[in-house]
Parts: structure tokens; C-alpha cells; sequence
């Protein structure tokens, strides 16, 4: 960007004349200078779609046995992105199936960057991938990587310490195989118990929320942030939280996020957490807010929550990026999914574009289109140093991470660190103590396991018992002395490839599926009842009906087994991240942004037993 060649000679003479220069090939590749003159530096020597190239921030595939990907009739090559579009900021799709491949792939696609006229190297980023889950369609499987509850488990777990443990082992295992940027944590409060979100939430309290994201930071950007860092993309601001009807604005029909409880305040608190902790990257969700002082139009366009609410009244001066997808109509899974501009629909892609970097974002999610940032300036809508404004911002990170003075990882040692034996146990241990025990009639749990049982087993694989042989296995629970049961909490599944990830609609069991799990609970004497809490179950039924009732947030079969038979001493040390209502009709009567406001819930935010207590604390 040639009009700033002059302030870069500046800013270069001064570090010249203090003797900070050892003058390499280009000052912006000399370690020894300064942060800002590097920058000044790199930014006079871009064209203009070099510079519209670092504004888009899209997926990213290894191709088959770690080659970089050829491209299809639905995708651009890698080749074609990098050294054609000139980008630089990618997000990784798909599991992580093999460690050394990835890492190999990694360098690969370092070099590719490194071969361009400019070399700028890629930042990598990821969606979360540490948590065990059987539902992949909403999350990444964890593969080589330790297990961890999802973060509504280690918010169960109410502790600070642990939170920041987990992030520096995600951070260890990300920077091994090339991931330089976390897109999370999700700090949205649950306070809509129907929305389809809530999984990746630290629940429904924002002082909870608010001391638990300090914790994430610090763990994913190290004391000081720099080049063993991992940086991080909080989101969804101001809240994604209350949404309409629990509906999620992915989706058409979920496009308003409303405050009929006049709450707004409340959501942000953790976002103010984040950003006094430095947070470093924030990103709006999709949704409008609907019954507010601010326009009714989508966050990402909403110049009044990004400029004026996030970057002048709460003093955030760090990098804003896109959802994704609020630009370009497109297919995920097969499914059809319009752009996410939701308030201003009427508008061509060239005008969202121009609307999105009005309003105050710096990075489109989710879009390779830089050829609309090209012709925004070209034809007078944009100047030039708005662009310089956000560039700066994604240039800085990629020097303080050191990427520019090594972005490339060692492949042996990616192998030695990720999945290594003691991150391994770390997240193990915390996927059984995030379980939550609700109920525990006659101090049922812990079962002896060397007492001789007919067992019928529901929702996990029955082998994961052999080892116990006192434990006979039935395929019928009619003549079973015990019943282990892990159930998932109950949604209304929604059509669509992409849409029918989303777990949506009623809280309850339907009428089916009631009479199904009671005509277990009536055959069997004892019944040991798991359920996965991705959103607030409505099951005043399982509470009365089960023996035992533990919720858990991204477990194992072998955790929720050691927690049942007290391997090793393993118990239950979660407690509720959210209230878990009475019914549906008690949520639909609550209001989408208010917390702990459903009648007479079965069960409330705090709730867990430990092995021999009588009641929740």
C-alpha cells in the first residue's frame, strides 16, 4: 500500500540511527527491528489485492496424504488461494485423523506462502477439537488429541485452575501441529435453554462465565502473549445467548436475538472479562438484535455494537472477525445456506462487504472474496487506509505469534506431543469428575463390581464391560437386575445436512419415547441413568424414575463406567452450569435473556451430589 512508503522510511531511519537493524533482505523480515516498523514496512510494499487478501478468513483442507488440496468444482485449490487471492488466514476443516501427515502438510502449506512475492505466512486456526463427543456433526473428533469434557463440563467443574490446565495443553497440542489460533472459547450465556448452542457455552451464569474465560485466555495465550502463544477469537458479541424462540440465526427462521426482559447488560459481562484479560480476537454472531437501542440489523453489520458498543465504550482494541458466511450464498452439507445478512438481504454482495467493514470488522469469516475489497477501493466506496486500519491489526498477530520468523514446526516432535500419555490421563480424569451426580436413591452408586449382576446396557457398547466378568449381559432389560442406561437429552430433529447437526426444538422426551425408557424403568430393579446435557433437559420423569441420574458433558463409555464402579476412586465432582426446567412450557414462558427464569425447575444451577451426600449443595 504505497501511500504509507513514506511513514514506513520514517520509522525505519529511526531504527537505524539507534542501531536496532541488521538490514536482512527486507526490513519487515528483520527479528531484530521493532513490531510497528516491520509492519509499516511490509504494508508499503502490498498491492492493493495483496492487502485485500488478508481480509478473508476461510476453510482450509489437507489433501490426500498431506498434499496441498488440488481444488474441485465446489472449492478453490489451495495454490489458488494462496497465491492467487493472496490469503493468509485459514480455519481447519475436517478431523485431524493422522498427526504426522497434518504436520507435514502444515510446513507444506508454510512454504507455498513463503514461495509468494511477500512470503507472509498463514496463521491456521481451528474450532474446538478437545472434547469427546459421539455427535460429530457438531464438533471435530479428538482423535490423537487428549479428551476433554466440552467447556459446560469444565464449567461444571467450577474451577479456574483446571480450565487454565486444559488450555495450555489445547495450546501445546495446537502449536505442534501448526494451529496458531483457537476459534473460541464461546461465552454466551444459556439463558434460552431451547437454543441449539448451548453445548460449547460455559452455561447460564455470567460471573461463572466471566472467571472461567480469564482462565481460558491466560491458559491459550501463556503469561505474556508472543511466540509460544495461541491466539484466540472469543465470541459471540455482544452474546449469542437469547435467541427467539431458542431458534439459532444460522438459519432464516432464527434470525432475531431479543431482550423481552429488557437484559441486555447481562450478557455482556463475560465479554468484559475477556477483553480486561486481552482478549484478542472477538467475533459477532449472525443474529439481529431485536428491542434494543440498536439498529435491527445482523451484528456483523451493526456499526453501533462493533464500532460504538465494543471498540468505543468498552475500549476493545483487538481484532473483530466475521461468523461465517455473511457475504456469499453457498452449500454446507449439501444443504442450500444463504448468506447471513440478516436485516440488510436486500443488498449485493459488493454492499455487504462495505457494510461489514463499516460497521468496524477487520476480517470477512468464512469467504475467499477479495476481489470485492479490490473493487470497494477501486471504485472510490472504501479508501485505502481503512484497509491499512484492519491490516495492521492481522499483521500484528502474525508477528507476535513469530510466524514471520519461523513459521514452519518440527514433524517429529508433533508426534511426541500431542496425545502424549500425560495429557492423555489430564483429560480422562476431567472427563469423569465433570460428571454430575443428581440423584443417588439409597447411595446406589458406587456399584461394587465384583458382585454378581444380569445387566442390560443402552446407548454404549456393551464390550466396554468385559472386563468385568461378575457381570452378566442381557439383550433384554425384562430379566435384568440393573439397567445402564446413557441417553442423549431430547430434540426435535430438523431436516437438511447441515441443519440436522443442530439439536433444536422441544426439551422433553415425547410421549414414544417416555413410555419406552418407563417400561425399562419398570422392569428392571435398578436403573443407572447417564444423560448427555448438550441443552437443559426437561426431565422431571428421569428424576423420579432413575435409581441414579448423572448428567455428563462430553464423556467416554470408560469414564462414565469408572464413575458408575468407583475405579480408582473416580466420583461425580460437577455441579449444574444452568437450571434444568420442569417442562417446556415453563421455558416458553421464561424470557430468552434472562437467567434461572423458568417456574419451579427440577433441578438448579449448582446442583451435585457427591458419593454419600444426601443433597445437592
Amino acid at each position: 500500500m504505497g501511500n504509507h512508503k513514506a511513514f514506513a522510511a520514517a520509522v525505519l531511519a529511526l531504527s537505524l540511527a539507534t542501531g536496532s537493524c541488521t538490514n536482512t533482505t527486507f526490513p519487515y523480515k528483520d527479528a531484530t527491528l521493532c513490531i510497528d516498523a516491520r509492519i509499516e514496512d511490509l504494508l508499503s510494499r502490498m498491492t492493493l489485492e495483496e492487502s485485500a487478501g488478508q481480509l478473508s478468513h476461510n476453510s482450509l483442507t489437507i489433501g490426500p496424504n498431506g498434499t496441498l488440496t488440488p481444488g474441485s468444482s465446489t472449492s478453490n485449490s489451495t495454490d489458488n488461494v494462496i497465491g492467487e487471492k493472496f490469503m493468509t488466514h485459514f480455519n481447519l476443516r475436517g478431523d485431524i485423523e493422522d498427526v504426522h501427515l497434518t504436520a507435514q502438510w502444515y510446513n507444506r502449506i508454510q512454504q507455498r506462502a513463503l514461495d509468494t512475492r511477500l512470503g507472509i505466512p498463514i496463521t491456521l486456526s481451528t474450532d474446538p477439537r478437545h472434547a469427546f463427543t459421539e455427535n460429530l456433526g457438531t464438533g471435530f473428533a479428538a482423535n490423537d488429541f487428549s479428551q476433554w469434557p466440552e467447556s459446560l463440563g469444565l464449567a461444571a467443574l467450577r474451577s479456574p485452575e483446571l480450565v487454565k490446565q486444559f488450555a495450555e495443553v489445547a495450546r501445546e497440542e495446537y502449536k505442534a501441529v501448526g494451529l496458531r489460533g483457537a476459534l473460541h472459547p464461546q461465552i454466551d450465556l444459556s439463558t434460552e435453554y431451547r437454543w441449539s448452542r448451548i453445548g460449547n457455552t460455559m452455561g447460564e451464569d455470567a460471573s461463572l462465565t466471566a472467571e472461567l474465560v480469564v482462565a481460558y485466555l491466560k491458559g491459550f495465550h501463556g503469561e505474556t502473549f508472543g511466540k509460544h502463544s495461541v491466539t484466540t477469537v472469543t465470541k459471540h458479541f455482544p452474546g449469542g445467548g437469547p435467541m427467539e424462540n431458542g431458534e439459532d440465526s444460522h438459519f432464516t427462521y432464527g434470525k432475531n436475538q431479543t431482550y423481552p426482559g429488557d437484559n441486555f447488560d447481562y450478557h455482556l459481562i463475560p465479554f468484559k472479562a475477556a477483553i480486561a484479560a486481552g482478549a484478542r480476537q472477538m467475533m459477532p454472531y449472525y443474529s439481529r438484535p431485536i428491542g434494543t437501542e440498536y439498529e435491527e440489523v445482523a451484528f456483523g453489520f451493526n456499526k453501533g455494537i462493533i464500532t460504538d458498543l465494543l471498540r468505543g465504550e468498552l475500549g476493545y482494541k483487538g481484532i473483530v472477525v466475521s461468523d461465517w458466511g455473511l457475504i456469499t450464498d453457498t452449500y454446507i452439507a449439501g444443504q442450500y445456506m444463504p448468506a447471513r445478512a440478516w436485516g440488510v438481504e436486500y443488498l449485493s454482495e459488493l454492499e455487504r462487504a462495505k457494510r461489514i467493514l463499516d460497521a468496524g470488522v477487520d476480517q470477512f469469516g468464512g469467504e475467499e472474496r477479495p476481489e470485492l475489497v479490490v473493487e470497494l477501493v477501486e471504485t472510490g466506496l472504501v479508501i485505502e487506509e481503512r484497509l491499512g486500519i484492519s491490516i495492521r491489526r492481522l499483521l500484528r498477530e502474525k508477528f507476535e505469534l513469530g510466524l514471520f520468523d519461523n513459521p514452519f514446526i518440527d514433524i517429529d516432535q508433533a508426534d511426541k506431543i500431542v496425545g502424549n500419555p500425560y495429557f492423555v490421563r489430564l483429560g480422562k480424569e476431567a472427563q469423569r469428575a465433570a460428571y454430575t451426580l443428581l440423584k443417588n436413591e439409597d447411595d446406589i452408586l458406587p456399584l461394587r463390581s465384583n458382585v454378581s449382576r444380569k445387566v442390560f446396557v443402552e446407548g454404549f457398547n456393551a464390550t466396554y464391560l468385559s472386563a468385568l466378568p461378575s457381570l452378566t449381559l442381557l439383550d433384554e432389560p425384562s430379566d435384568a437386575d440393573i439397567a445402564l442406561l446413557r441417553l442423549q437429552a431430547p430434540y426435535e430433529p430438523r431436516p437438511g445436512g447441515f441443519e440436522a447437526n443442530y439439536h433444536a426444538g422441544s426439551l422433553e422426551y415425547n410421549v414414544t419415547e417416555k413410555a419406552r425408557q418407563k417400561a425399562i424403568f419398570d422392569a428392571v430393579p435398578i436403573s443407572i441413568v447417564d444423560i448427555y446435557l448438550d441443552r437443559p433437559a426437561a426431565i422431571p420423569e428421569l428424576a423420579e424414575q432413575a435409581t441414579a441420574l448423572l448428567g455428563s458433558f462430553g464423556s467416554s463409555p470408560e469414564a462414565f463406567l469408572d464413575v458408575v464402579f468407583g475405579v480408582d476412586g473416580a466420583e461425580p465432582k460437577g455441579r449444574l452450569p444452568f437450571d434444568l426446567p420442569r417442562s417446556l412450557q415453563a421455558v416458553e414462558d421464561s424470557k430468552e435473556d434472562v437467567p434461572f427464569d423458568t417456574e419451579n425447575p427440577v433441578f438448579r444451577f449448582g446442583d451435585g451430589l457427591r458419593y454419600g451426600e444426601k443433597c445437592s449443595s
